[in-house]
């Protein structure tokens, strides 16, 4: 497949997830615009060493202020699999909604329905942060062992002091995390907007989630803001004021359970 096949396969891919978050979403040119001054920038890389033919991995920034040289643009890097290279494209990005896009609506919406949030104060380790995540996608052969303890843990108290000196007084930041494998072949990663991050990696790694005889990983993903209201006109038409109703949880500072955070599991 072409590199200019390979892009068209992937936007048109990104408007159809977007579709399943109610967002309405087009391409033109180089980015897929959504709502107001939100779009979805598109770029490919093939890592270091990967294998011929293996799928490289997609960047994709969900883009809150576009035009606008310093707006928070959430990066992410994901792959997919699949039995052509065409499905590998399309379940990369579908993966990419349901954990990072739907991060980003909620912060966006504020109505508790794409993902969970933890208050200020609320997370140990990390004082004076919002934290929105996403939904978790667990996936792979024999998958509920490593399910239930995802489930039962929340990993940004164990992370934070790796991932919180990465973070500045940028308006957003992204945090994900993806780990799995099997015994005697696992891969842990975490990457902040973007980048990784060797030492969370290697903390991520040492912590005791299931290590079976089956491949099987999970990915999450986190949005780390100090002002959750500094982004409320990303999807609003100029001049027009937005009404987006505010979760009472982040009103009143109530951190979800676990279960809770994750509830909507692959």
């Amino acid at each position: 497949m072409q590199a200019d096949q390979r892009l068209d396969v992937i936007r048109r891919s990104v408007v159809r997830e977007m579709a399943a978050l109610g967002r309405r979403f087009h391409v033109d040119e180089q980015v897929v615009r959504g709502p107001g001054r939100t779009a979805v920038a598109v770029r490919e890389h093939r890592d270091a060493g990967a294998e011929a033919g293996v799928a490289p991995h997609l960047d994709l920034g969900y883009v809150l202020r576009l035009g606008d040289g310093e707006g928070p643009v959430v990066w992410d890097c994901v792959s997919g699999l699949g039995r052509t290279e065409e499905q590998r494209l399309e379940n990369g990005v579908r993966m990419w909604r349901t954990t990072t896009a739907s991060a980003v609506v909620e912060l966006l919406e504020r109505r508790g329905l794409h993902g969970d949030v933890f208050a200020p104060d609320a997370v140990a380790g990390a004082p004076g942060w919002y934290t929105v995540q996403g939904p978790a996608a667990v996936f792979g052969f024999r998958s509920a062992p490593l399910s239930e303890w995802v489930e039962a843990h929340h990993l940004l108290p164990t992370l934070a002091a790796q991932v919180l000196p990465r973070l500045d007084d940028r308006a957003l930041h992204g945090v994900r995390l993806f780990f799995g494998g099997r015994a005697g072949d696992e891969v842990a990663e975490v990457r902040v907007d973007g980048e990784p991050v060797a030492a969370a990696s290697a903390a991520l790694r040492t912590l005791a989630w299931p290590r079976g005889e089956h491949l099987a990983w999970a990915r999450c993903f986190l949005l780390l803001t100090r002002d959750p209201d500094a982004l409320r006109d990303a999807e609003a038409t100029t001049g027009t004021p937005t009404s987006t109703p505010r979760n009472a949880r982040w009103a009143i500072g109530q951190p979800p359970t676990p279960a809770g955070l994750l509830r909507r599991l692959l």
